[in-house]
């Protein structure tokens, strides 16, 4: 039986390449041992059947940007129910668009960003990007997010106005923002700068109780849609390359 080797050293044995381009081969997908692809340059191997993708190509591997539709019930950032746990292979969106080849290595150190509250759904954002993570932390305050808010209740005179600019939370003023009715019982924020807890507390300060909260939008980059209609909770897409929040 032939000594155990590393992968990188047979593929670039098989298929005439460096070390370096063997291991980057590797990384990205392209090499499959015995059918399944391995993503591991020192994995050992032996006799086993190696084979390289002929559609593979040298290229760097882009940190992944990861777009997931958060369900109620389950925590953004800190809590005992994380949502993160939820994003997996198996749960990636049907209808994706962004034509990113699917790594296991995208699933290592995602940082889940931009909070939102528990029993809110919708646009969440993980990223092993420093440039995302930069993005939407340094200029969070700058960047306008979308939300849908169903409400219950009767809203008091001037009500949308003062939603609009007029209200405070936690002490503070709040800059203007802009709301408008979607329907009889839903209204549509545009805000920027929302803390937990605070279109909550917006909506009780002129008479509203908020029933459900769903984010449809950060910046420029929306939950999704496709040809079998909006990505679901529980489903994640890629944020394709070149697209900026």
């Amino acid at each position: 039986m032939s000594a155990p080797v590393r992968l990188a050293h047979r593929v670039s044995e098989l298929f005439a390449c460096s070390r370096a381009e063997a291991e980057q081969f590797i990384r990205n997908g392209w090499v499959m041992v015995e059918g399944s692809v391995v993503e591991m340059p020192q994995h050992k191997v032996t006799t086993e059947r190696v084979e390289l993708d002929p559609e593979a190509r040298l290229e760097a591997v882009e940190p992944a940007t990861i777009l997931f539709h958060k369900p109620a019930g389950f925590d953004a950032i800190d809590g005992r129910s994380p949502a993160s746990v939820l994003v997996r292979p198996d749960t990636r969106w049907a209808d994706d668009p962004s034509g990113v080849r699917l790594l296991r290595r995208h699933f290592h150190r995602l940082t889940p960003l931009v909070s939102m509250d528990t029993q809110a759904s919708g646009l969440m954002v993980l990223t092993q990007d420093g440039r995302a993570w930069r993005r939407l932390t340094e200029d969070a305050d700058l960047i306008e997010h979308e939300y849908i808010v169903e409400v219950a209740g009767e809203i008091a005179p001037y009500g949308l106005h003062r939603l609009n600019h007029g209200l405070a939370f936690n002490g503070r003023a709040l800059p203007p923002c802009k709301v408008s009715w979607q329907n009889e019982t839903r209204l549509r924020f545009a805000i920027k700068g929302v803390r937990d807890g605070q279109l909550r507390a917006m909506c009780a300060q002129v008479g509203l109780d908020v029933l459900s909260i769903r984010r449809l939008r950060i910046g420029k980059v929306a939950l999704g849609k496709g040809p079998n209609g909006p990505m679901p909770p529980g489903a994640w897409r890629y944020l394709p390359v070149g697209e900026k929040f």
